[in-house]
Protein backbone atom coordinates (compact mmCIF):
# COMPACT_ATOMS: atom_id res chain seq x y z
CA UNK A 1 0.00 0.00 0.00
CA UNK A 2 1.37 3.41 -0.67
CA UNK A 3 2.61 5.36 2.25
CA UNK A 4 -0.21 8.36 3.86
CA UNK A 5 2.04 11.98 4.35
CA UNK A 6 0.27 14.37 7.06
CA UNK A 7 -0.80 17.53 6.91
CA UNK A 8 -1.34 20.21 8.75
CA UNK A 9 -4.37 19.77 10.87
CA UNK A 10 -6.96 22.99 9.63
CA UNK A 11 -7.05 26.04 11.04
CA UNK A 12 -11.00 26.26 12.24
CA UNK A 13 -12.06 23.61 14.87
CA UNK A 14 -9.61 22.46 17.22
CA UNK A 15 -10.59 19.42 17.30
CA UNK A 16 -10.75 18.57 13.76
CA UNK A 17 -8.85 15.12 13.04
CA UNK A 18 -5.18 15.70 10.82
CA UNK A 19 -5.83 15.89 7.10
CA UNK A 20 -3.88 13.00 5.07
CA UNK A 21 -3.49 13.00 1.42
CA UNK A 22 -2.66 9.60 -0.22
CA UNK A 23 0.58 9.53 -1.91
CA UNK A 24 2.15 6.88 -4.57
CA UNK A 25 5.56 5.64 -4.05
CA UNK A 26 6.75 6.18 -7.67
CA UNK A 27 5.85 10.16 -6.75
CA UNK A 28 7.82 9.79 -3.66
CA UNK A 29 10.62 7.74 -5.47
CA UNK A 30 10.49 11.20 -8.08
CA UNK A 31 10.83 13.37 -5.26
CA UNK A 32 13.74 11.75 -3.87
CA UNK A 33 15.68 11.72 -7.67
CA UNK A 34 14.87 15.32 -7.89
CA UNK A 35 16.58 16.14 -4.28
CA UNK A 36 19.55 13.90 -5.16
CA UNK A 37 20.20 15.97 -8.24
CA UNK A 38 19.51 19.59 -6.32
CA UNK A 39 21.96 17.86 -3.95
CA UNK A 40 24.60 17.47 -6.91
CA UNK A 41 24.27 20.93 -8.33
CA UNK A 42 24.36 22.77 -4.65
CA UNK A 43 27.74 20.84 -4.76
CA UNK A 44 28.73 22.01 -8.14
CA UNK A 45 27.91 25.87 -6.98
CA UNK A 46 29.97 25.40 -3.48
CA UNK A 47 33.35 24.27 -5.18
CA UNK A 48 32.52 26.70 -7.15
CA UNK A 49 32.12 29.52 -4.88
CA UNK A 50 35.15 28.11 -2.80
CA UNK A 51 37.31 28.32 -6.29
CA UNK A 52 36.72 32.06 -7.30
CA UNK A 53 38.19 35.29 -5.50
CA UNK A 54 34.62 36.64 -6.18
CA UNK A 55 32.36 36.17 -2.31
CA UNK A 56 29.09 38.44 -3.44
CA UNK A 57 27.38 34.68 -4.04
CA UNK A 58 28.64 33.36 -0.80
CA UNK A 59 25.70 34.13 1.06
CA UNK A 60 23.16 33.54 -1.10
CA UNK A 61 24.45 30.24 -1.79
CA UNK A 62 24.67 29.37 1.58
CA UNK A 63 21.62 30.12 2.04
CA UNK A 64 20.37 27.72 -0.55
CA UNK A 65 22.64 25.02 0.83
CA UNK A 66 20.70 25.54 4.44
CA UNK A 67 17.09 25.27 1.76
CA UNK A 68 18.23 22.31 -0.08
CA UNK A 69 19.71 20.50 3.59
CA UNK A 70 15.95 21.18 4.39
CA UNK A 71 14.32 19.66 1.24
CA UNK A 72 16.47 17.16 1.35
CA UNK A 73 15.60 16.10 5.27
CA UNK A 74 11.78 16.80 4.41
CA UNK A 75 11.57 14.33 1.29
CA UNK A 76 13.64 11.72 3.73
CA UNK A 77 10.53 12.10 5.96
CA UNK A 78 8.03 11.19 3.18
CA UNK A 79 10.14 7.85 2.93
CA UNK A 80 10.62 6.56 6.40
CA UNK A 81 8.55 3.94 7.86
CA UNK A 82 8.56 2.18 11.21
CA UNK A 83 10.10 -0.88 11.30
CA UNK A 84 7.06 -2.49 13.03
CA UNK A 85 5.80 -3.03 9.05
CA UNK A 86 8.64 -5.43 8.15
CA UNK A 87 7.10 -6.94 11.76
CA UNK A 88 3.57 -7.14 11.31
CA UNK A 89 3.68 -11.05 9.83
CA UNK A 90 5.55 -12.16 12.45
CA UNK A 91 3.31 -13.25 15.20
CA UNK A 92 1.59 -15.13 12.58
CA UNK A 93 4.73 -16.89 11.47
CA UNK A 94 5.43 -17.60 15.06
CA UNK A 95 2.33 -19.01 16.12
CA UNK A 96 2.94 -21.35 13.06
CA UNK A 97 6.11 -22.15 13.99
CA UNK A 98 5.41 -23.29 17.23
CA UNK A 99 2.57 -25.22 15.94
CA UNK A 100 4.96 -26.96 13.65
CA UNK A 101 7.64 -27.53 16.10
CA UNK A 102 5.65 -28.78 19.28
CA UNK A 103 7.01 -25.72 21.41
CA UNK A 104 5.62 -22.90 23.37
CA UNK A 105 7.62 -19.34 22.21
CA UNK A 106 6.54 -16.29 23.25
CA UNK A 107 7.14 -13.33 21.10
CA UNK A 108 7.93 -10.02 22.35
CA UNK A 109 8.55 -6.68 20.05
CA UNK A 110 9.93 -3.83 21.10
CA UNK A 111 10.31 -0.38 19.11
CA UNK A 112 8.02 -1.33 15.91
CA UNK A 113 7.12 2.55 15.79
CA UNK A 114 11.16 3.23 15.23
CA UNK A 115 11.69 4.50 11.58
CA UNK A 116 13.79 3.97 8.73
CA UNK A 117 13.88 4.14 5.38
CA UNK A 118 11.60 2.60 3.10
CA UNK A 119 14.08 1.20 0.54
CA UNK A 120 16.44 -0.24 3.62
CA UNK A 121 13.05 -1.93 5.20
CA UNK A 122 12.39 -3.83 2.46
CA UNK A 123 15.74 -5.12 2.16
CA UNK A 124 15.65 -6.44 6.10
CA UNK A 125 12.37 -8.37 5.86
CA UNK A 126 13.62 -11.76 4.49
CA UNK A 127 16.89 -11.70 6.60
CA UNK A 128 14.77 -10.86 10.04
CA UNK A 129 12.28 -13.43 8.90
CA UNK A 130 15.24 -16.13 8.43
CA UNK A 131 16.58 -14.49 11.67
CA UNK A 132 13.25 -15.44 14.21
CA UNK A 133 12.46 -18.70 12.08
CA UNK A 134 16.26 -19.24 13.39
CA UNK A 135 15.80 -18.48 17.12
CA UNK A 136 12.46 -20.60 16.64
CA UNK A 137 13.76 -23.80 15.04
CA UNK A 138 17.52 -23.81 16.90
CA UNK A 139 17.38 -21.50 19.76
CA UNK A 140 14.27 -22.59 21.94
CA UNK A 141 14.20 -25.68 23.57
CA UNK A 142 11.00 -28.08 23.85
CA UNK A 143 8.86 -27.35 26.86
CA UNK A 144 10.17 -30.51 28.43
CA UNK A 145 13.70 -29.16 28.16
CA UNK A 146 12.93 -26.10 29.50
CA UNK A 147 11.01 -27.28 32.37
CA UNK A 148 14.01 -29.87 32.96
CA UNK A 149 16.49 -26.86 32.66
CA UNK A 150 14.63 -24.61 35.20
CA UNK A 151 13.39 -22.22 32.66
CA UNK A 152 9.83 -21.30 32.20
CA UNK A 153 7.58 -23.20 29.74
CA UNK A 154 7.15 -21.06 27.03
CA UNK A 155 10.64 -19.72 25.40
CA UNK A 156 10.76 -16.08 24.15
CA UNK A 157 11.89 -14.16 21.04
CA UNK A 158 13.03 -10.63 21.83
CA UNK A 159 12.83 -8.16 19.11
CA UNK A 160 13.82 -4.32 20.18
CA UNK A 161 14.81 -1.73 17.50
CA UNK A 162 16.26 1.48 18.47
CA UNK A 163 18.17 4.76 16.57
CA UNK A 164 21.82 5.34 16.97
CA UNK A 165 23.25 8.08 15.23
CA UNK A 166 22.61 7.63 11.84
CA UNK A 167 22.40 3.77 12.33
CA UNK A 168 19.29 1.95 13.17
CA UNK A 169 20.17 -0.83 15.80
CA UNK A 170 17.84 -4.37 15.67
CA UNK A 171 18.52 -7.23 18.47
CA UNK A 172 16.77 -10.48 17.64
CA UNK A 173 17.13 -12.82 20.95
CA UNK A 174 15.98 -16.27 22.79
CA UNK A 175 16.24 -17.45 26.04
CA UNK A 176 17.06 -21.11 24.65
CA UNK A 177 20.20 -23.05 25.09
CA UNK A 178 22.72 -21.01 23.24
CA UNK A 179 25.32 -21.73 20.63
CA UNK A 180 26.90 -25.29 21.28
CA UNK A 181 30.51 -24.06 20.70
CA UNK A 182 31.96 -27.86 20.93
CA UNK A 183 29.83 -28.65 18.16
CA UNK A 184 30.65 -26.22 15.94
CA UNK A 185 34.51 -27.01 16.90
CA UNK A 186 33.55 -29.96 15.86
CA UNK A 187 31.82 -29.37 12.18
CA UNK A 188 34.67 -26.52 11.65
CA UNK A 189 36.96 -29.73 11.72
CA UNK A 190 35.21 -31.57 10.01
CA UNK A 191 34.77 -29.35 7.17
CA UNK A 192 38.66 -27.63 6.63
CA UNK A 193 37.77 -24.63 8.23
CA UNK A 194 39.91 -24.42 10.82
CA UNK A 195 42.89 -26.51 12.22
CA UNK A 196 42.72 -27.48 15.99
CA UNK A 197 45.39 -25.45 16.21
CA UNK A 198 43.86 -22.03 14.65
CA UNK A 199 40.95 -23.04 16.70
CA UNK A 200 42.71 -23.64 19.92
CA UNK A 201 43.91 -19.54 19.53
CA UNK A 202 40.62 -18.18 18.72
CA UNK A 203 38.08 -16.76 21.29
CA UNK A 204 34.93 -18.41 21.92
CA UNK A 205 33.09 -15.49 20.10
CA UNK A 206 35.47 -15.92 17.25
CA UNK A 207 34.40 -19.51 16.83
CA UNK A 208 30.77 -18.67 17.13
CA UNK A 209 30.65 -16.40 13.79
CA UNK A 210 31.61 -20.04 11.68
CA UNK A 211 28.12 -19.59 11.64
CA UNK A 212 27.85 -17.32 9.27
CA UNK A 213 30.10 -19.17 6.63
CA UNK A 214 28.19 -21.00 3.79
CA UNK A 215 27.20 -24.22 3.78
CA UNK A 216 27.66 -24.04 7.77
CA UNK A 217 24.98 -25.86 10.26
CA UNK A 218 25.67 -27.98 13.27
CA UNK A 219 22.00 -29.06 12.95
CA UNK A 220 21.83 -32.76 13.37
CA UNK A 221 18.87 -33.43 10.99
CA UNK A 222 17.36 -31.15 8.04
CA UNK A 223 13.90 -30.09 9.16
CA UNK A 224 11.49 -28.15 6.44
CA UNK A 225 12.46 -24.84 9.29
CA UNK A 226 15.99 -24.86 8.65
CA UNK A 227 19.41 -27.17 8.86
CA UNK A 228 20.30 -26.80 5.56
CA UNK A 229 23.28 -24.98 5.83
CA UNK A 230 21.59 -21.90 3.77
CA UNK A 231 20.64 -19.20 5.61
CA UNK A 232 22.46 -16.95 8.29
CA UNK A 233 25.56 -16.43 5.56
CA UNK A 234 23.32 -15.22 3.03
CA UNK A 235 21.37 -12.66 5.85
CA UNK A 236 25.51 -11.55 6.31
CA UNK A 237 25.97 -10.96 3.11
CA UNK A 238 22.52 -8.79 2.47
CA UNK A 239 22.99 -6.95 6.01
CA UNK A 240 26.57 -5.81 4.37
CA UNK A 241 25.62 -5.06 0.90
CA UNK A 242 23.91 -2.34 2.39
CA UNK A 243 26.63 -1.38 4.53
CA UNK A 244 25.53 -2.74 7.76
CA UNK A 245 26.92 -5.52 10.17
CA UNK A 246 25.74 -8.32 12.12
CA UNK A 247 26.72 -9.26 15.58
CA UNK A 248 26.30 -12.80 17.47
CA UNK A 249 26.10 -13.23 21.24
CA UNK A 250 25.24 -15.96 23.04
CA UNK A 251 26.07 -17.66 26.02
CA UNK A 252 25.43 -21.76 25.67
CA UNK A 253 22.19 -22.59 28.34
CA UNK A 254 21.22 -19.24 28.49
CA UNK A 255 20.29 -17.76 25.01
CA UNK A 256 21.83 -16.13 21.96
CA UNK A 257 21.40 -12.60 20.51
CA UNK A 258 21.89 -11.23 17.23
CA UNK A 259 22.73 -7.31 16.79
CA UNK A 260 22.10 -6.12 13.57
CA UNK A 261 23.53 -2.38 12.52
CA UNK A 262 22.26 -0.53 9.46
CA UNK A 263 22.21 2.87 8.19
CA UNK A 264 18.99 4.72 8.09
CA UNK A 265 19.09 5.99 4.32
CA UNK A 266 21.04 4.17 1.40
CA UNK A 267 20.78 6.90 -1.61
CA UNK A 268 22.31 10.43 0.77
CA UNK A 269 25.57 9.62 2.79
CA UNK A 270 27.98 11.09 4.41
CA UNK A 271 31.04 10.93 2.64
CA UNK A 272 35.13 11.07 3.39
CA UNK A 273 36.77 12.21 -0.38
CA UNK A 274 40.25 10.64 -0.36
CA UNK A 275 43.21 10.16 -2.92
CA UNK A 276 45.01 7.62 -3.53
CA UNK A 277 47.30 7.05 -6.62
CA UNK A 278 45.93 10.12 -8.56
CA UNK A 279 42.20 9.09 -8.36
CA UNK A 280 39.80 10.29 -5.57
CA UNK A 281 37.54 7.86 -3.87
CA UNK A 282 34.64 8.19 -1.30
CA UNK A 283 34.45 6.28 2.00
CA UNK A 284 31.17 6.18 3.59
CA UNK A 285 31.63 7.70 6.68
CA UNK A 286 29.78 5.47 8.73
CA UNK A 287 32.63 2.86 8.75
CA UNK A 288 35.06 5.49 9.73
CA UNK A 289 36.24 5.45 13.06
CA UNK A 290 39.35 7.88 12.95
CA UNK A 291 41.90 9.19 10.52
CA UNK A 292 45.66 9.05 11.21
CA UNK A 293 48.21 11.28 9.86
CA UNK A 294 51.74 8.81 9.71
CA UNK A 295 55.48 9.57 8.98
CA UNK A 296 55.75 13.28 10.57
CA UNK A 297 57.97 14.13 13.03
CA UNK A 298 56.29 13.22 16.46
CA UNK A 299 53.29 11.21 14.40
CA UNK A 300 52.59 7.33 14.22
CA UNK A 301 55.20 5.72 12.14
CA UNK A 302 54.09 2.17 9.88
CA UNK A 303 56.13 -0.60 10.56
CA UNK A 304 56.47 -3.96 8.50
CA UNK A 305 56.12 -7.50 9.77
CA UNK A 306 56.47 -10.00 7.24
CA UNK A 307 56.13 -7.79 4.15
CA UNK A 308 53.21 -5.91 5.75
CA UNK A 309 52.45 -2.74 6.29
CA UNK A 310 50.88 -2.19 10.36
CA UNK A 311 50.55 1.14 12.53
CA UNK A 312 51.41 0.63 16.01
CA UNK A 313 48.32 2.27 17.33
CA UNK A 314 47.45 3.26 21.45
CA UNK A 315 49.43 -0.24 22.02
CA UNK A 316 47.82 -2.53 19.23
CA UNK A 317 48.93 -3.64 15.92
CA UNK A 318 46.80 -2.40 13.42
CA UNK A 319 47.00 -3.97 9.70
CA UNK A 320 47.07 -1.57 6.61
CA UNK A 321 46.02 -1.93 3.38
CA UNK A 322 47.33 0.30 0.24
CA UNK A 323 44.68 1.67 -1.30
CA UNK A 324 46.47 2.00 -4.83
CA UNK A 325 48.34 -0.87 -4.44
CA UNK A 326 44.83 -2.89 -3.82
CA UNK A 327 43.45 -1.25 -6.80
CA UNK A 328 46.51 -1.56 -8.94
CA UNK A 329 46.97 2.22 -8.99
CA UNK A 330 50.59 4.06 -9.08
CA UNK A 331 51.35 5.58 -5.64
CA UNK A 332 51.68 8.78 -5.67
CA UNK A 333 53.65 9.40 -2.61
CA UNK A 334 55.35 6.84 -0.32
CA UNK A 335 53.43 4.99 2.48
CA UNK A 336 56.05 6.87 5.14
CA UNK A 337 53.89 9.85 4.56
CA UNK A 338 50.42 9.35 4.24
CA UNK A 339 46.77 8.87 5.77
CA UNK A 340 45.22 5.97 7.31
CA UNK A 341 41.79 5.75 7.28
CA UNK A 342 41.17 3.65 10.11
CA UNK A 343 37.92 1.56 9.30
CA UNK A 344 35.58 -0.75 11.38
CA UNK A 345 33.91 -3.66 9.71
CA UNK A 346 31.48 -5.77 12.40
CA UNK A 347 34.47 -6.42 14.91
CA UNK A 348 37.46 -5.99 12.58
CA UNK A 349 39.17 -2.58 12.80
CA UNK A 350 42.10 -2.09 9.61
CA UNK A 351 43.58 1.08 8.26
CA UNK A 352 43.57 2.19 4.54
CA UNK A 353 46.33 3.84 3.21
CA UNK A 354 45.67 6.92 1.27
CA UNK A 355 47.60 9.96 -0.52
CA UNK A 356 45.72 12.94 0.53
CA UNK A 357 42.46 13.28 2.44
CA UNK A 358 40.09 16.43 1.10
CA UNK A 359 36.85 16.78 3.18
CA UNK A 360 33.62 15.44 3.87
CA UNK A 361 30.78 15.82 1.49
CA UNK A 362 27.08 14.81 1.29
CA UNK A 363 27.26 12.30 -1.53
CA UNK A 364 24.51 11.18 -3.88
CA UNK A 365 24.61 7.63 -3.92
CA UNK A 366 24.56 5.87 -7.91
CA UNK A 367 24.92 1.87 -8.59
CA UNK A 368 27.54 0.53 -9.65
CA UNK A 369 27.62 0.30 -13.32
CA UNK A 370 27.01 -3.91 -14.68
CA UNK A 371 30.32 -4.11 -16.11
CA UNK A 372 32.02 -3.19 -12.55
CA UNK A 373 29.78 -5.55 -9.96
CA UNK A 374 32.45 -8.07 -9.99
CA UNK A 375 34.74 -5.09 -8.58
CA UNK A 376 33.49 -5.90 -4.75
CA UNK A 377 35.61 -3.14 -3.36
CA UNK A 378 32.90 -0.72 -5.11
CA UNK A 379 29.62 0.24 -3.71
CA UNK A 380 28.74 2.52 -6.23
CA UNK A 381 29.80 6.00 -7.73
CA UNK A 382 28.97 9.67 -7.06
CA UNK A 383 29.43 12.87 -8.70
CA UNK A 384 31.56 15.51 -7.08
CA UNK A 385 30.86 18.89 -7.06
CA UNK A 386 33.58 20.05 -9.70
CA UNK A 387 31.84 17.40 -12.08
CA UNK A 388 34.31 14.88 -11.39
CA UNK A 389 32.84 10.81 -11.08
CA UNK A 390 34.06 9.01 -8.30
CA UNK A 391 34.03 5.62 -7.10
CA UNK A 392 32.74 4.81 -3.35
CA UNK A 393 34.70 2.18 -1.70
CA UNK A 394 33.18 -0.74 0.48
CA UNK A 395 35.08 -1.34 3.23
CA UNK A 396 33.43 -4.64 3.70
CA UNK A 397 34.48 -5.65 0.11
CA UNK A 398 37.88 -4.25 0.73
CA UNK A 399 38.28 -6.54 3.91
CA UNK A 400 37.07 -9.62 1.97
CA UNK A 401 39.62 -8.92 -1.28
CA UNK A 402 42.65 -8.37 1.32
CA UNK A 403 41.61 -10.54 4.00
CA UNK A 404 43.02 -7.87 6.78
CA UNK A 405 40.83 -6.77 10.11
CA UNK A 406 42.44 -6.72 13.50
CA UNK A 407 39.69 -7.53 16.80
CA UNK A 408 38.59 -4.48 18.30
CA UNK A 409 39.00 -3.61 22.01
CA UNK A 410 36.32 -2.91 24.19
CA UNK A 411 36.40 0.60 24.87
CA UNK A 412 39.80 1.06 23.22
CA UNK A 413 38.12 4.13 21.24
CA UNK A 414 37.24 6.06 24.32
CA UNK A 415 40.85 6.16 25.69
CA UNK A 416 42.75 9.49 25.39
CA UNK A 417 46.54 9.02 24.93
CA UNK A 418 47.36 13.09 24.86
CA UNK A 419 47.73 14.05 21.55
CA UNK A 420 45.35 11.69 20.37
CA UNK A 421 41.63 12.44 20.70
CA UNK A 422 39.22 10.03 19.43
CA UNK A 423 35.73 10.40 18.95
CA UNK A 424 32.57 7.69 18.74
CA UNK A 425 31.17 6.55 15.27
CA UNK A 426 27.75 7.39 16.29
CA UNK A 427 28.33 10.67 16.17
CA UNK A 428 29.71 10.73 12.46
CA UNK A 429 32.70 12.69 13.03
CA UNK A 430 36.12 12.09 12.21
CA UNK A 431 38.86 12.49 13.91
CA UNK A 432 42.26 13.43 13.16
CA UNK A 433 45.20 12.53 14.71
CA UNK A 434 48.91 14.66 14.19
Amino acid sequence: PAPVAEAEPVASGGNAPPQTIRVTVEVLEGLMMLVSELVLTRNQLLQLSRNGADSAFAVPLQRLSHITSDLQEGVMKTRMQPIGNAWAKLPRLVRDLGVELGKKIELVMRGADTELDRQVLELIKDPLTHMVRNSADHGLETSEQRLAAGKPEAGRILLTASHEGGHIIIEIGDDGRGLNVDRIRQKVLAQGLATEAELAAMPEREIQRFIFRAGFSTAAAVTAVSGRGVGMDVVKTNMERIGGTIEVRSKEGRGTSFVVKIPLTLAIVSALIVEAGGERFAIPQIGVVELVRVGGEGAPQLERIKDSAVLRLRDRLLPLVNLASALRLDPRSGEESAFVVVTQVGPHVFGIIVDRVFDTEEIVVKPVAPILRHVTMFSGNTILGDGSVIMILDPNGIARATGVGAESGEGEAERDGGRVAVTHRSDQRTALLL
